[in-house]
């Protein structure tokens, strides 16, 4: 297994079970590096904004800010004091504009921040894009918005692992993250476009990101499953 990293999705409000996530999800091997990953439901919970100001691991933190330029730099000024904070998400369909501001101003309140821009979520396939209105297929869209994130100047791509080939193959140095990732054998639950670890990373992401396949149950077995899985 070559170095790889692995963002793990700790999905609640409880800040017992965020320790014991990151705690259990820690690994002896330098070749897979596990970051946690910090949605709406943790930041917006009363103790969970205090608990990021003060982390000692590096985190992203997956908001997925979609709003007009103005306010979309005003929402990352605010994550300034969140000195941990090493990713941070916006959504693509907020614009050309207001991507190349959150990027620039980025840079401002910390220069080790990236930003990360969402395409198509993967709870979503052609049938659903077309009930809200798009002509194009999911493919087609992802890398028209791909090609808007490159000339905004942003760090990386969020997409599903089934267009993270195709968007390789056009930009070689954008990072492309890749939600929608699944064990072997485990539920899809609530994702349209899934793949596993493996044929994720054969498909060219630089980071993969799960969430119930490691967290639910036995976390310390579900992390050495994935490196297992990993090194076949």
């Amino acid at each position: 297994m070559r170095n790889k990293t692995v963002f793990v999705a700790c999905d609640t409000s409880d800040l017992k079970t965020v320790q014991k996530i990151i705690t259990q999800t820690k690994t002896n091997t330098k070749k897979l590096k596990i970051i946690p990953k910090f949605g709406l439901q943790f930041f917006y919970s009363k103790k969970g904004r205090k608990f990021l100001e003060k982390i000692k691991v590096d985190f992203w933190l997956d908001v997925k800010i979609n709003d007009i330029p103005q306010t979309s730099l005003s929402a990352i000024d605010s994550l300034k004091d969140l000195k941990k904070c090493k990713f941070v998400t916006v959504h693509a369909s907020g614009g050309f504009e207001m991507l190349k501001a959150v990027k620039k101003h980025a840079k401002k309140i910390n220069k080790n921040l990236k930003i990360l821009v969402v395409t198509i979520l993967t709870s979503l396939n052609n049938k659903s894009i077309k009930e809200i209105g798009h002509t194009k297929s999911v493919k087609q869209l992802v890398l028209k918005q791909a090609a808007l994130i490159k000339k905004s100047g942003c760090d990386g791509i969020v997409c599903s692992a089934q267009e993270a080939l195709m968007v390789r193959k056009r930009y070689k140095n954008l990072l492309i993250i890749t939600p929608g990732i699944r064990l072997p054998g485990d539920s899809s639950n609530d994702q349209m476009r899934i793949m596993t670890p493996k044929q994720a990373f054969k498909n060219k992401v630089s980071g993969i990101v799960i969430g119930r396949s490691l967290t639910k149950g036995n976390i310390k077995n579900n992390t050495i499953k994935l490196i297992n899985h990993l090194n076949k």
